[in-house]
């Protein structure tokens, strides 16, 4: 397990995840020049009574161990160190941005802002020949609603649960009876106070009780668990072919399935990748196969006699029998994406949950400033073929 670059021990509260996350930190202060922080989102959260800091001392006092109140650090005999931090603001993160830890701890993840989670990461380093693992490690209860309304930490749900094991992420779910020194019945007592929601996250570690309206905080998408069964479906290509070289980061070949039923649309699938011509071609033929011969498959067509001779070969060679168009675009990238924008500004767009969520979301929120804008032309192509009167009439689709 120390061997994983990104865990996280989540879900009910009282389950111990904070005790955990401590000893995670402790497990090399016998390894020279070892350097690992903890972070809350505030000050005060470190200090409470029974919070970190305090348990710090309940711990390791007659360890050995130094405590350096200036810099909120034990120091250990071998030169070792583990600290305890916040990062009550985005900018907070660049206080570290010359540090170089070998363990980052996040205490009640869902209180951090997704950015800051991200930029620590970067501070996750050691020296070359320095036998030490890297590890990300936190604790959380589910998201929950701040006296605003707003949700905060849906994004952990996104990372951990949703793209985890896809991405190597662990998650470890938390109970209240992997902590048996917890009075369970009066904490029992206690939790059933609250609203049904929160209760449930908190008692039962539930991480599906999103609040309506709220689930992403990334514009207006609602990302779904189930789709209707019955859908009108439209796979659209953004085609590129350049391999990704060092020091350059080419398009991405981007093919996005959207579905439609009722005047709702589903992003239901998006395939992404950077590769050369032969690899496009083959993940495009694939994707159709995947598809099923009934799903229209549209690919933008390139200005001029080579975009002509392009979609030509994809008609005669490449997806033969299929219900294969070219599609010839005007106007702007922005022009393009306006139809599809007003839909989701309206409310009418989900995702389905997918481990591609997190890609999809950060190109849309950035779009038209943002570096990549290939899935936002696909999302507008699909859309637009969808919707326009006199295109080709995507299939019926069950299932």
């Amino acid at each position: 397990m120390h061997e994983t670059f990104e865990a996280l021990y989540g879900g009910a509260a009282g389950g111990g995840k904070s005790e955990a996350l401590f000893m995670a930190a402790l497990m090399f202060v016998d390894v020279p020049n070892y350097n690992a922080i903890i972070f809350r989102r505030s000050f005060t959260d470190l200090c409470k009574p029974g919070a970190l800091i305090d348990r710090s001392f309940q711990w390791l006092t007659g360890s050995g161990a130094r405590w350096d109140g200036v810099n909120h650090t034990w120091i250990f005999p071998s030169s070792a160190k583990v600290a305890f931090g916040f990062l009550e603001n985005d900018r907070d993160v660049y206080h570290h941005q010359s540090a170089e830890y070998q363990f980052l701890g996040f205490d009640e993840l869902t209180q951090f802002t997704e950015f800051q989670y991200r930029y620590m990461i970067s501070r996750a380093r050691r020296l070359q020949g320095v036998n030490l693992p890297i590890r990300i490690r936190s604790a959380t209860n589910p998201p929950n609603r701040l006296h605003t309304g707003e949700v905060h930490g849906t994004w952990v749900k996104q990372r951990f649960l949703v793209e985890g094991a896809s991405k190597g992420r662990v998650f470890i779910p938390a109970t209240l009876d992997d902590n048996p020194a917890l009075d369970k019945e009066e904490y029992l007592k206690s939790l059933s106070n609250l609203d049904p929601v929160t209760r449930a996250q908190l008692r039962d570690g539930n991480w599906n009780m999103d609040f309506e309206g709220n689930v992403f905080k990334r514009g207006k998408f609602v990302i779904v668990k189930a789709v209707p069964a019955e859908l009108r479906k439209a796979r659209f290509w953004d085609k590129a072919a350049t391999k990704p070289e060092k020091g350059k980061n080419p398009c991405y070949t981007v093919g996005l399935l959207l579905g439609e039923a009722q005047g709702r649309y589903y992003v239901l699938d998006v395939v992404r990748f950077q590769a050369g011509p032969a690899d496009v071609e083959a993940q495009i033929k694939q994707t159709a196969q995947l598809d099923g011969y009934n799903v229209p498959v549209y690919i933008e067509q390139e200005p001029g006699s080579a975009g002509v001779d392009d979609i030509d070969y994809y008609q005669r060679q490449v997806l033969m029998g299929y219900n294969f168009h070219g599609v010839k675009t005007t106007g702007s990238k922005f022009e393009r994406a306006g139809p599809a924008a007003s839909a989701v500004d309206a409310g009418n767009f989900s995702l389905k949950e997918s481990s591609w969520n997190t890609d999809f979301l950060d190109e849309v929120s950035a779009f038209p400033e943002g570096e990549f804008k290939d899935q936002v032309d696909a999302l507008s192509g699909a859309f637009n073929q969808l919707r326009v009167v006199g295109s080709p009439e995507p299939s019926w689709v069950f299932g």
